[in-house]
């Protein structure tokens, strides 16, 4: 039973700390993520999400800990490695060129030898997702509301072909109609096989659509447990949904 269960986890870290520079803001992070699932860090401004998922992408260096991906040590990679390996960030602030067009922008995602082949037959299957960014291919990302830029940038990182995808705040700045829908994009990835590994301010949100739950405050996972039950919780219902005794 002990081997299944391993096999079954995606994508597993022990021990993290990372630093910028001198200064270290994620201390001793442990967490997984199982195939298929959808789990989310939630935790204030500053909580260290970010840094965490900038760290599993390759972004920033870690200081100590270990990383496994889909059965590798991947500690060693180079972030484009890591994207090779189909774990792929969608980073916070959506960071298009916006200078360049939805479908120039998409294109970006396969820009890797062994994804350019299959790049216009993925295409199609982002527009099929997001059939808004079909209707605005030619018009540039500048352009774009808040919300089709961030439909872009979901798209541009699914180009990649990830097992496992990373959203850092994909709702952030958004309107509450743009919210809603971003979410349940989430929910139809998730739905077509793709893992989900969300970091969220969001916190009501994050516990309705993810399996399990970490929450971090201060550069460290406080509470982790199944998404249903931590919605029971007295700190997180207080803290992060607003509610009181």
């Amino acid at each position: 039973m002990a081997t299944a269960r391993n096999a079954d986890r995606l994508l597993e870290v022990e021990n993290l700390d990372v630093s910028y520079g001198p200064i270290q803001v994620v201390w001793d992070i442990t967490l997984s993520v199982r195939r298929g699932e959808v789990v989310s860090l939630i935790g204030p401004n500053g909580a260290g999400k970010t840094t965490t998922l900038r760290a599993l992408a390759g972004i920033l260096p870690t200081r100590r800990g270990k990383i496994n991906f889909n059965g590798r040590d991947i500690g060693p990679d180079a972030a484009h490695r890591r994207v090779g390996h189909h774990l792929n960030l969608v980073p916070e602030g959506r960071q298009l060129w916006p200078r360049m067009t939805v479908e120039e922008n998409l294109l970006m995602g396969a820009f890797s030898s062994n994804l350019r082949p299959k790049s216009h037959q993925n295409l199609e299957r982002i527009y099929g997702l997001f059939p808004r960014l079909k209707e605005r291919h030619k018009q540039l990302c500048g352009t774009l509301s808040g919300g089709e830029q961030q439909m872009c940038a979901i798209g541009r990182g699914l180009m990649a072909e990830p097992i496992l995808l990373m959203l850092d705040e994909p709702t952030q700045g958004l309107a509450p109609i743009m919210v809603d829908q971003v979410f349940e994009l989430i929910c139809r990835i998730a739905k077509d096989g793709v893992t989900i590994l969300l970091a969220a301010q969001n916190a009501n949100y994050a516990l309705q659509i993810s399996n399990h739950t970490y929450v971090m405050e201060w550069g460290k996972v406080l509470l982790e447990g199944p998404s249903e039950s931590l919605r029971e919780s007295d700190h997180v219902r207080r803290a992060y949904l607003g509610e009181t005794d």
